[in-house]
C-alpha cells in the first residue's frame, strides 16, 4: 500500500462553513452547511497530479440536519475534457443523526489535476474527518471489488456462479476485462443503494406538506373551467381493504368535480355491495350499479361507461389508487392542450402496506413501443366522445381491454393528440395474481394482448405480425414484411487505412447478411498504406463492392454525403468501418422498418467486442448534448422496464449503423457538414424528426462496434477544441429541445447514467 494523500476542502457553491461552536463528532475538524440542491466543493492535495489508476477514498461523515443522498466525485483530467461520463457516484446515503466510516474503491482514468465533490442533492448540515486517498495496485483493487461482489450475494449458488464467471473471464478475456466488469458491477451497486432510491426521491419531490397543498390550491384556482370527470371502476369480489382505499383515493382528489361510476360484475362477496352502498350514501358523487350476471371486465367497464356523464373518462382498477393530484393535473393539461383527445401519466407500484416503489417514468406517446408493451396503461384519461366513437370496450379482450381500447382510439388520432403527463399519478397495487407483480402473471391477459395488437395491425393494413418473445414474457416483437423484389440498399463505409478493421467489417457483411440486394460503397479518405491499395483492388473483384476516393480532410458528414451521391440504392446504410455483423437478419430487420412511410432513421443494437452494450439508442441531453443508453451493461440487459429489449421510437440513433430511405436523406439535405465529427448523426436524426418522421431503434439487429478504433478518441487539445465547437453548435441550433427528449422523461437524469432518477427533476408544475 502506498502512503495516504490528505485532501483539503474548498467550498465552491451552495455550501459554507458552520460555526466552530457547532457540536460535531470529536474527530471532525470540518463543518459545513449545504444550502441548495447542488452544493459543490473542490478537493485539493499537495504535490503533483494524481496518476491514473486505482485508489481508496476514506474518511468519516456525520449528518446533523437533512440527508446526504447521491454524493458524487467529478475528476478533472489533464487530457480528457470534463464531462458527466467521468463522474464517480459514491454509495453513501445518510440520514440526520447518522455517522458513517467509509472506504470506497475509485478509479481515475488518467492523470488528474483536481476533484470536485458534490456531497448531496438536498440541503444538510454535516461534518467530516480528514478525507484521504490511497493509491492501491490492481490486485488490491480486484480483491476489494470481488469481496464486495461476493458479500452481496446471499445464496451459495450465486456465490459459486460468481467464482465460475470470474475464473472464465480471467482465462478467456484477461484480468483487465475482469476488473472492468467487477468495477462496473460495483458502480451499479452504488446506483442501486443510493442514486435510484425512489423512496428518498419521493421525500424530496412528492412530499405532501403545506407548500404542496398551497401549490395544489393555486393550480385549482387557475382553471378557467371545471369539467366533470367520470372515473369508471369495474369491481368483482374486491377485497374490502383495497376497495375502500380505491374509493378513498378518488374522494381525496384535490379536483372536486368528479363522479365515480362503479359497475359491480355480480360479485358473490356481500362485502362489496355493503361497501358500495355505504359510500354512495356518504358521497353523492359515488354511484354504482350491480350487474345481474357476471360478464367479465369488458362488459362491466361498458356498464360503468354507460353511467358516465362527464366530459372526460378516467380508468381506475378496483384495487389501485389515484394520486391526490391525478384529476387536477389531467384537467389542467386538457385545458392547456385543447387538441389532446387522451392523455396518460407516469405510474408506480404500491404494496399492501402502502409503500410505493418501481416507478415507470414513461416516454411520451411512443407508437412502436406501445405495440410491444402497454406503456400507456395507468393512468389514462380520455375525452368521453373519443371512447364512445370507437364503441367502448370490446368483449373478447378481457385482461387487455384497456390496451385494445387505446389502440382503437389512437388509430384515429394524429400523433400530437395523445398527451403525456410526467407525474406519478397512479399507484398500481402489488398483490398476488396482479400483473403489477409481473407482466406474465395472468396468461389470459397475455393472450388477449397478443390478439389486440395483431387485430390492430390487421386493421391498419401494414402487414405487421406479432411475435412472442421467449426472453421477455408478456412483451412482443413486431415483424414487418419486405417487398418483392427487395430494394437495393447502399451501405456507405468511410475508411482511412486500418485495413484489418475494414476487412473484418466487409467480410462480416458478405458472409453473414441474409438480405440479398445490397452494394457496399467504401469511401476512402486518402488512405496512405500500400496494404490499403492492395485490399481495395482485391475487394472490388466482388461486384457488390466498390471504392470511392475522397482525397480531402476528414469530415464524416461530407464523406457520407459524397457516398450518398454516387450510391445507387433506394435505401442508404451508414456504417462505420469498425462494425462487425452478428445477426444474419440485421439488414432485413432494419430495412423493413425503414420502408415504413412514417419511419425516418433506423438504428441497431451495438455491442463492444466484450459483449457489453455500446449503443441501445440515444437520449438527448445526456452529457450536455446526447448520450447512449445502457453503455457497458451486459448483452441481454433488459433496460428500464424492458425497453432495452423492445423496438421503439427514439429521438436519435448513432450513425455507426443506421438505415434510412434515400428520399428522407435527401429531403433533409443529408448530414450537416458543419459537424465534422461529433453529433452529426444526432443533428441528422433531429432534422428527420422535425420533417415529420419517427426515428426508431431495434434491438433485433445486432452488430459489434469496435468504437473509434481507426480514428482514436478525442484526447488531443485540437480534437477537444473541435468537439467543444460542435457541442456549442448543437446547443445553439437545438436549444431546450436537448433538455426535453420526448422519448425519455423529465424525472430521469441527463447528468449521469441514463434512466436513473433526476435530482431535481426538470418537470415543472
Amino acid at each position: 500500500m502506498s502512503e495516504t494523500i490528505a485532501l483539503s476542502v474548498i467550498p465552491l457553491q451552495q455550501i459554507a462553513p458552520l460555526s466552530s461552536t457547532f457540536p460535531t463528532a470529536a474527530a471532525h475538524d470540518a463543518r459545513w452547511r449545504a444550502s441548495g440542491s447542488d452544493p459543490q466543493v473542490q478537493l485539493l492535495w499537495e504535490g503533483e497530479d494524481l496518476v491514473g489508476g486505482w485508489y481508496v477514498l476514506s474518511g468519516e461523515l456525520s449528518i446533523y440536519r437533512g440527508r446526504m443522498f447521491a454524493p458524487v466525485l467529478y475528476p478533472s483530467y489533464r487530457v480528457r475534457h470534463f464531462g458527466e461520463a467521468d463522474r464517480i457516484d459514491l454509495p453513501l446515503n445518510l440520514l440526520s443523526g447518522e455517522t458513517c466510516r467509509f472506504e470506497i474503491v475509485i478509479r481515475l482514468v488518467e492523470s488528474t489535476t483536481g476533484i470536485r465533490f458534490d456531497p448531496s442533492v438536498a440541503p444538510m448540515d454535516f461534518s467530516h474527518s480528514t478525507l484521504q486517498l490511497q493509491r492501491i495496485n490492481r490486485g488490491e483493487a480486484l480483491r476489494r471489488l470481488f469481496g464486495a461482489s461476493f458479500a452481496r450475494r446471499e445464496s451459495s449458488v450465486s456465490k459459486l456462479r460468481l467464482l465460475a464467471r470470474t475464473a472464465i473471464d480471467v482465462l478467456t478475456k484477461g484480468v483487465r476485462s475482469m476488473a472492468d466488469r467487477l468495477y462496473h458491477e460495483y458502480s451499479a451497486r452504488m446506483y442501486s443503494v443510493s442514486f435510484s432510491d425512489y423512496e428518498v426521491w419521493q421525500e424530496f419531490y412528492d412530499c405532501r406538506d403545506a407548500a404542496w397543498k398551497q401549490a395544489a390550491d393555486a393550480e385549482l384556482a387557475s382553471l378557467t373551467r371545471r369539467p366533470l370527470v367520470s372515473v369508471i371502476v369495474p369491481t368483482y369480489n374486491t377485497p374490502e381493504r383495497w376497495l375502500r382505499r380505491c374509493i378513498e383515493s378518488v374522494r381525496e382528489q384535490v379536483y372536486p368535480n368528479w363522479e365515480l361510476c362503479i359497475a359491480d360484475d355480480a360479485s358473490t362477496d356481500p362485502a362489496v355491495m355493503r361497501v358500495l352502498s355505504e359510500y354512495a350514501e356518504l358521497d353523492e358523487r359515488v354511484r354504482f350499479q350491480r350487474r345481474e350476471q357476471n360478464g367479465h371486465i369488458s362488459a362491466a367497464s361498458n356498464t360503468a361507461l354507460q353511467m358516465a356523464s362527464g366530459e372526460f373518462v378516467a380508468l381506475l382498477d378496483h384495487d389501485d389508487e389515484l394520486h391526490p393530484l391525478a384529476l387536477l393535473k389531467s384537467v389542467k393539461a386538457f385545458e392547456n392542450n385543447p387538441h389532446w383527445q387522451m392523455l396518460f401519466t407516469d405510474e408506480d407500484k404500491i404494496d399492501v402496506e402502502g409503500k410505493r416503489s418501481d416507478p415507470y417514468f414513461k416516454s411520451d406517446w411512443n407508437p412502436d413501443l406501445f405495440l410491444s408493451q402497454n406503456c400507456v396503461c395507468h393512468l389514462t384519461v380520455y375525452r368521453a366522445e373519443a371512447v364512445r366513437a370507437v364503441g367502448g370496450f370490446l368483449e373478447g379482450f378481457e385482461g387487455a381491454q384497456d390496451w385494445d381500447l387505446t389502440l382503437r382510439v389512437a388509430e384515429n388520432l394524429p400523433h400530437d393528440a395523445i398527451g403525456h403527463l410526467p407525474f406519478v399519478l397512479y399507484h398500481w397495487r402489488m398483490i398476488s395474481g396482479s400483473t403489477a407483480m409481473a407482466p406474465g402473471e395472468k396468461s389470459y391477459a397475455h393472450l388477449a394482448a397478443l390478439r389486440a395488437v395483431q387485430t390492430h395491425l390487421d386493421r391498419t393494413g401494414n402487414g405487421g405480425k406479432v411475435l412472442e418473445m421467449t426472453s421477455y414474457s408478456g412483451y412482443f416483437r413486431i415483424s414487418y414484411p419486405l417487398p418483392e423484389p427487395r430494394p437495393l440498399v447502399s451501405l456507405l463505409i468511410p475508411t482511412r487505412d486500418r485495413i484489418d478493421l475494414l476487412k473484418q467489417c466487409i467480410d462480416s457483411i458478405l458472409q453473414r447478411t441474409d438480405y440479398p440486394n445490397y452494394e457496399i460503397v467504401v469511401i476512402d479518405n486518402d488512405s496512405q498504406e500500400e496494404a490499403s491499395r492492395e485490399y481495395f483492388a482485391q475487394v472490388q473483384q466482388d461486384p457488390r463492392v466498390r471504392v470511392l476516393p475522397y482525397p480531402h480532410p476528414f469530415n464524416y458528414s461530407a464523406i457520407n454525403n459524397a457516398g450518398a451521391r454516387v450510391a445507387r440504392g433506394k435505401v442508404l446504410g451508414l456504417l462505420n468501418n469498425d462494425i462487425e455483423v452478428i445477426s444474419r437478419d440485421w439488414l432485413d430487420e432494419m430495412v423493413a422498418h425503414a420502408l415504413r412511410p412514417e419511419i425516418g432513421v433506423v438504428g441497431a443494437m451495438l455491442y463492444y467486442p466484450n459483449n457489453t452494450i455500446q449503443h441501445a439508442g440515444v437520449i438527448l441531453g445526456i452529457g450536455g448534448v446526447a448520450g447512449h443508453c445502457y453503455v457497458g451493461m451486459a448483452r441481454g440487459w433488459p433496460g428500464d422496464k424492458h425497453r432495452g429489449g423492445l423496438a421503439q421510437s427514439l429521438s436519435a440513433v448513432t450513425a455507426a449503423c443506421a438505415i434510412v430511405r434515400r428520399s428522407v436523406f435527401e429531403q433533409v439535405g443529408g448530414l450537416d457538414e458543419q459537424l465534422e465529427v461529433a453529433f452529426n448523426d444526432v443533428d441528422f436524426c433531429l432534422r428527420v424528426r422535425e420533417a415529420g418522421y419517427r426515428n426508431l431503434w431495434t434491438p433485433f439487429a445486432e452488430l459489434y462496434h469496435h468504437e473509434s478504433a481507426s480514428r482514436g478518441y478525442e484526447t488531443t487539445p485540437e480534437k477537444i477544441a473541435r468537439f467543444k465547437r460542435e457541442e456549442s453548435f448543437m446547443k445553439g441550433r437545438w436549444g431546450k429541445l436537448l433538455q426535453q427528449d420526448p422519448y425519455y422523461n423529465l424525472n430521469l437524469t441527463i447528468e449521469s447514467t441514463p434512466f436513473t432518477l433526476a435530482y431535481p427533476p426538470r418537470v415543472s408544475g
